[in-house]
């Protein structure tokens, strides 16, 4: 028996499309990163990219659990002393770019190298319901529908005031 090893030809790459409207952060960015990755696929090779092309629309609409919109905060640094900045989630969200904290989310889950690079690249998100990637058909993932726990219905844990 021998074991089987997938070769860069044997991947064929498909199109998934997920709304975000409703959906927590976390839960899509791990769905997100696994499918990017490949490792939904049984011919899955950790030096091989395997994984599919992801869309992602209403990614403004997506939701945070507890306190987190308020609280999370994401930092960097300009290279200048005393340089470090900081904008919460919910700045980010309310501001004209709010597809980076599901972008940050999902690149942070995949393989630092040029191999996570290359993956990031198959990630594309969008702000609004609109897209530009008819041509390709993507399918439809309902990730909502996978557990209950993908959604938020209570508006006011998605919030932050109890």
């Amino acid at each position: 028996m021998k074991t089987y090893t997938a070769k860069p030809e044997d991947v064929v790459a498909k199109w998934h499309l997920i709304d975000a409207e409703g959906l927590v952060l976390g839960r899509l960015a791990t769905i997100a990163a696994m499918i990017l990755r490949g490792k939904h696929k049984p011919m899955f090779s950790t030096n091989i990219d395997c994984g599919d092309f992801i869309v992602v629309i209403n990614a403004e609409k997506v939701l945070m659990t507890g306190r987190k919109r308020d609280n999370k905060t994401y930092y960097w640094h300009t290279g200048h002393p005393g340089g470090i900045k900081s904008r919460t989630a919910a700045q980010i969200l309310d501001s004209a770019h709010p597809e980076r904290v599901l972008q940050k989310a999902i690149e942070r889950m995949l393989p630092k190298g040029p191999m996570g690079t290359q993956q990031f690249r198959k990630l594309k998100v969008y702000a609004g319901p609109d897209h530009p990637h008819d041509a390709q058909n993507p399918a439809k993932l309902d990730i909502a529908a996978m557990n209950p726990k993908n959604t938020r219905t209570n508006t006011r844990a998605s919030t932050g005031s109890a």
